[in-house]
C-alpha cells in the first residue's frame, strides 16, 4: 500500500462571465480511497452545482465571471501499488452475448472513427486470437506506430488523424487503441486521470493528466495503456467515456484562454507531513 498526493492548479482568462463544466474530481470508485478530500477550490469563489453524468463521472457547473478563474485541489489518496492486472488467459465473449451497457463503447464516436478504420484493423488483426492477445496485438500496434511528444498536441486530432500523421500524445495514442479495439468488436472506453512517475524514471517534463483505455474483454474492464505499454503504478481514476469529448477537464461555452497549469502527482514518503 503506498500514498499518493495528487492536485492541480488551472487559471482561466474569460473576457466576459462564461459557463464552463469541469469533470476534475477522482472518479466515485476511487472516492473510497481518499485520506483527505478532493474539493475543487474556485477563486474568485462562485457556486458550484455538483451533478453525475450519463457515465458516472462527478461533474461541476459553474459561471465563471469575467477576468482570471483559478480552480485548484490537492489531496492525499491511498493505492495498492500494484500495477495494472495483465490476464493473457481473458478471453473475448461473441458480441450479442456482451452486457448491453458495454455496446455503446463499440460505436464511433467524435474522435474515434470506426468507420474509417474497420478496413485496416480487419486486415491488420482479423487473424489473432481474440480476447488479450488480440488488445495486446493493438496496443503494441500503436505503441510502435506512433511518436508521442508534447509539441504535438493538438485537440482536433481524431484517431484517423493520428494513424495517417504518427505522432500525438497520451489522448491520440488512447483515441486509436480505442478504436481498433471498437473495429475489432472489443468494448473500448477512454479514461483520464493522474499517472505519475512510481516505479519509473522520473520524466523530466511538467505533469498533466493522463490518457489510457480500458477494454472489456473476459468478464471485466481492464486497464490498457498504448503510450508506455507497460504495466503502471498509481493511477488515479478522474472520468471515463466514448473519448475526450465525454472528458473534457473543462468544457467551456464561450471565449476563454489557458493562463496557468500545473498538475501534482507524487508518493508520498512516510516523513512527509500530512497535507493540510
Amino acid at each position: 500500500m503506498i500514498k499518493i498526493r495528487a492536485g492541480y492548479r488551472i487559471s482561466y482568462d474569460c473576457p466576459q462571465p462564461t459557463p464552463m463544466i469541469l469533470t476534475l474530481s477522482v472518479h466515485p470508485s476511487r472516492r473510497g480511497d481518499l485520506i483527505t478530500p478532493d474539493h475543487v477550490r474556485i477563486d474568485p469563489h462562485v457556486p458550484a452545482t455538483e451533478y453525475t453524468d450519463r457515465y458516472g463521472n462527478i461533474c461541476h457547473v459553474i459561471r465563471a465571471p469575467a477576468g482570471r478563474i483559478t480552480l485548484s485541489t490537492d489531496f492525499r489518496v491511498r493505492d495498492s501499488g500494484e500495477t495494472d492486472a495483465v490476464a493473457p488467459e481473458a478471453t473475448q465473449a461473441p458480441l450479442e452475448t456482451l452486457p448491453v451497457d458495454t455496446l455503446v463503447y463499440l460505436l464511433g464516436s467524435r474522435y474515434c472513427e470506426t468507420d474509417r478504420l474497420s478496413s485496416f484493423a480487419w486486415s491488420t488483426f482479423g487473424k489473432i486470437p481474440r480476447g488479450w492477445t488480440l488488445v495486446q496485438a493493438i496496443v503494441d500496434f500503436v505503441h510502435d506506430h506512433v511518436t508521442f511528444g508534447y509539441p504535438h498536441a493538438d485537440v482536433s486530432r481524431t484517431a484517423h488523424d493520428t494513424f495517417v500523421e504518427r505522432k500525438g500524445v497520451c489522448r491520440d495514442f488512447a483515441h486509436l487503441a480505442v478504436t481498433l479495439c471498437r473495429c475489432m468488436n472489443v468494448p473500448a472506453r477512454y479514461c483520464t486521470g493522474y499517472l505519475g512517475d512510481i516505479g519509473v524514471p522520473p520524466d523530466p517534463c511538467p505533469m498533466d493528466f493522463s490518457a489510457w483505455f480500458e477494454a472489456y474483454i473476459g468478464d471485466r474492464w481492464y486497464t490498457f495503456d498504448a503510450r508506455h505499454n507497460t504495466p503502471r503504478i498509481g493511477r488515479i481514476l478522474i472520468a471515463r467515456g466514448r473519448d475526450a469529448t465525454d472528458v473534457a477537464i473543462t468544457t467551456s461555452f464561450g471565449p476563454h484562454t489557458l493562463a496557468e497549469f500545473e498538475v501534482v502527482t507524487d508518493e508520498v514518503k512516510e516523513t512527509e507531513p500530512a497535507l493540510s
